[in-house]
């Protein structure tokens, strides 16, 4: 651990983040701390290779991969490419799928109807996107009904976790854009919501976190583990999330 992220595990080739849900992978107009590689340079020092093998929304946080060579980057993609990673989120949704698990076989494209450019929705047209999930537990609290689930995406879509446990009537909590209501999204992005759009989302994070990556490289079996979120884990387990500082709109 060192003031500017957690790390899991560091070798000469590696370095593993647990990435803080709020920060950006990539750099924005703030300073030197306000995205993940920034963060990354300033550790590893000016003249390292710092290559993100995988990329986490910036309000999903969790496991994410950083090779610090070309060539370990370079293998490590394709492996991503080729769909030989095994990653597994856990999410906090709310309400129950009506199945405690299966598989979501959901094509995904752009949403044209949506006035948020970033946005993408299940189509027939769309491309491939298969999630497994499974309900881990289910608890009530005064905002309502909710759900753990363990997602293993089989696919790498855009926000694909957050459109499929949407898709399957039970959003993410706190998900400003897929969780029914994007008007959110468009407040908080100009700077405009209110208290009671704050309370309808209930955490000013999506609830979505990268608890585990395995693969196979140069010969060897790699697992890397995260625990959940510790603010998820405070809602899951009764706490009070009411007065929570919230982050600010996207640079």
């Amino acid at each position: 651990m060192t003031d500017l992220f957690p790390i899991v595990h560091e070798d000469d080739e590696l370095l593993v983040i647990d990435k803080p849900a709020g920060l950006v992978c990539h750099p924005t107009k703030g300073d030197v701390y306000s995205s993940l590689i920034s963060r990354i340079r300033l550790y590893l020092g000016p003249d390292a290779t710092a290559h993100l093998v995988n990329r986490l929304d910036r309000e999903t946080g969790g496991l994410t991969l950083v090779a610090k060579s070309d060539e370990a980057a370079r293998e490590l993609r394709r492996l991503w490419e080729a769909r030989e990673a095994a990653k597994e989120y856990r999410a906090i949704v709310r309400g129950c799928p009506a199945e405690q698990q299966g598989t979501i076989d959901a094509p995904l494209g752009k949403d044209e109807r949506s006035e948020v450019a970033i946005k993408d929705r299940v189509r027939d047209d769309g491309a491939e996107a298969v999630t497994e999930y499974r309900v881990e537990s289910t608890f009530e609290r005064p905002e309502g009904r909710f759900s753990q689930v363990c997602a293993r995406p089989r696919t790498g879509r855009k926000h694909q976790i957050r459109i499929h446990l949407a898709h399957l009537g039970c959003p993410i909590v706190g998900d400003k854009i897929y969780g029914g209501d994007e008007s959110l999204y468009l407040d908080f992005v100009r700077d405009q919501l209110t208290e009671a759009g704050k309370k309808r989302l209930t955490l000013p994070n999506h609830a979505l976190h990268a608890v585990r990556l395995a693969f196979a490289w140069r010969g060897r079996e790699w697992q890397f583990v995260a625990e959940m979120d510790p603010l998820m884990r405070t809602f899951a387990t009764g706490g009070d999330v009411s007065n929570l500082p919230w982050p600010a709109k996207p640079a």
